[in-house]
C-alpha cells in the first residue's frame, strides 16, 4: 500500500498510464476525411469562376491584408517607436486600403446587379397560356368531372 516499494526506489512515474488505465481508456475516435476543392495543387477549380469576378476577390483579398497590415503597424510604430512621420502615415494607407477594398466590392457587386438586369432568366418568362383542351376542340367534355385540371 505504500507508494514506495522496494522495486521502484522511491521514483513516481507521472504521465505514465498504468495497465489498468490502459485496458479502461476507450480508443480514440477517427477522423472522417475532408475532400477539398483543390487535390491537385494546380488550381483547376479556379477556372470554374467567372473571370471578374475572381479578379475582384483577389484584388480586395490584398487591399484588405494591406489595410490590416498598416492600421496596426501604423499606431504601433507611431507610439512604441515614437516615429511621429511614419506612423501617421502608415496609418493614412491603411485607411485608404481599406477603403480601396470597399470600393473594390461595390463596384463588383454592381456590376453583378447590372449583368442580373442585363440577362433575363427563367423569372421572366411568361407563364404558357392554358387554351383549354390539347386537341383543338374548344368545349371541354362536361362529363371529366373536374374541368379545372390540366390534363396530364
Amino acid at each position: 500500500m505504500f507508494p514506495f516499494d522496494e522495486e521502484n526506489e522511491g521514483e513516481v512515474s507521472f504521465g505514465e498510464s498504468s495497465d489498468a488505465e490502459r485496458k479502461m481508456t476507450p480508443e480514440a475516435p477517427k477522423a472522417p476525411s475532408v475532400k477539398t476543392f483543390d487535390e491537385g495543387g494546380d488550381f483547376d477549380a479556379a477556372g470554374d469562376v467567372d473571370k471578374h469576378t475572381l479578379r475582384a476577390f483577389v484584388v480586395a483579398v490584398i487591399y484588405a491584408n494591406v489595410a490590416l497590415l498598416f492600421v496596426f503597424l501604423g499606431p504601433m510604430v507611431w507610439f512604441f517607436e515614437g516615429w511621429d512621420r511614419l506612423g501617421p502615415a502608415l496609418l493614412v494607407v491603411g485607411v485608404l486600403a481599406g477603403i480601396r477594398t470597399y470600393q473594390t466590392y461595390r463596384a463588383w457587386d454592381r456590376a453583378r446587379e447590372e449583368d442580373d438586369e442585363s440577362d433575363p432568366g427563367p423569372e421572366s418568362d411568361p407563364l404558357p397560356t392554358d387554351t383549354g383542351t390539347s386537341d383543338g376542340d374548344s368545349d371541354p367534355d362536361p362529363s371529366d368531372g373536374d374541368t379545372d385540371r390540366p390534363e396530364r
